[in-house]
């Protein structure tokens, strides 16, 4: 018979198990929500688009239902022999590569500027402000400005041809590398005030003690910037990159509105995302429509994944020792 003193022990601890509160079913309560959204307005329309793309499902002539008849790979087979979607992809792609790569490169060299300690620029919040108020802006309010300015008879044609510039009208929107450049022009404008922050945040992460040993070892501003800043910006450039990619396959406002949803001249400017709109509301396609979701969200993944096997830095050390080695 154990002692009478263990005893009472016992039942202390067990009236404390019982009093103590178990805080770890809190954090459920709290990420369950996020849960509850993404499996009703994510997850079960994922699967639905996956599922009827494997029928055919669409309206005669606006007015007849015909399907859901199950077809298999019919609605693949047919994105594929028509060609009309790798068309629109390769536009998207040109319009978005011609809106990143200024937009990187200016974004990254402001950012230096910015963070600077030789150069001291006062005011940087009000220039981020400024640089960042583009984005708050709707991209269609933003198409609509454009679509003024360079319209045959907008304020662009009257400055060039009263400068002496153009001696004709010229129609900005009837030409394809102009349409194109006006495109990404409003990309570059709306976005590169977030890369710009996002990229300050990255430089300014970055251990100061490093770049200051590197000049005393006497490592100039470039070797400083190739050797160090830019080994560790990595992750954010990687993530600069996934997003501006993704965005870039879904772009969709700004050309449907400047082209009026027709994707000119001579489809030109027609984005993928466009081509899917398209099928949803003129015959309402659900099973071709739910094809060409599906192979987007491969394409997306796909090009992810090759950045993010890019980017990956496959030797697991510490980056600011080994740049301070290569600098050594």
């Amino acid at each position: 018979m154990p002692p009478q003193s263990h005893i009472i022990w016992e039942n202390d601890m067990t009236i404390k198990k019982k009093n103590k509160l178990n805080y770890s079913r809190y954090g459920l309560y709290f990420i369950a929500p996020f849960f509850i959204v993404y499996f009703i307005f994510s997850l079960i329309p994922l699967i639905s688009t996956i599922y009827y793309s494997f029928f055919e499902y669409y309206l005669k002539l606006g007015l007849t239902q015909v399907g859901p008849n199950f077809i298999l790979f019919d609605n693949y087979i047919q994105i594929f022999s028509e060609g009309i979607l790798f068309k629109y992809a390769l536009n998207t792609m040109i319009m978005w590569i011609m809106g990143f790569l200024p937009q990187i490169i200016l974004s990254l060299l402001l950012a230096l500027w910015f963070t600077s300690t030789r150069l001291k620029i006062k005011a940087t919040g009000f220039f981020k402000t400024i640089m960042y108020m583009p984005n708050l802006v709707m991209a269609s309010a933003f198409s609509m400005l454009f679509l003024k300015i360079f319209e045959a008879n907008g304020p662009v044609i009257n400055m060039l041809m009263e400068s002496g510039f153009l001696n004709e009208s010229f129609n900005f929107l009837e030409n394809t590398i102009a349409t194109r450049s006006i495109i990404a022009l409003m990309n570059f404008l709306m976005w590169f005030g977030n890369t710009t922050i996002l990229l300050m945040a990255g430089i300014m992460g970055i251990d100061q003690t490093i770049i200051e040993s590197a000049s005393v070892d006497g490592a100039n501003s470039r070797q400083i910037f190739l050797k160090i800043i830019l080994p560790l910006l990595k992750p954010i450039l990687l993530y600069v990159m996934i997003t501006s990619l993704i965005g870039g396959i879904q772009m969709f406002d700004i050309p449907q509105i400047l082209t009026e949803g027709g994707g000119g001249p001579a489809l030109t400017t027609k984005t993928m995302i466009m081509y899917l709109h398209d099928l949803i509301s003129s015959s309402s396609n659900y099973g071709l429509a739910g094809a060409v979701s599906v192979i987007l969200f491969i394409i997306t993944g796909l090009l992810s994944l090759v950045i993010f096997r890019v980017f990956k830095n496959n030797d697991m050390v510490d980056l600011q020792s080994s740049a301070r080695k290569e600098v050594k």
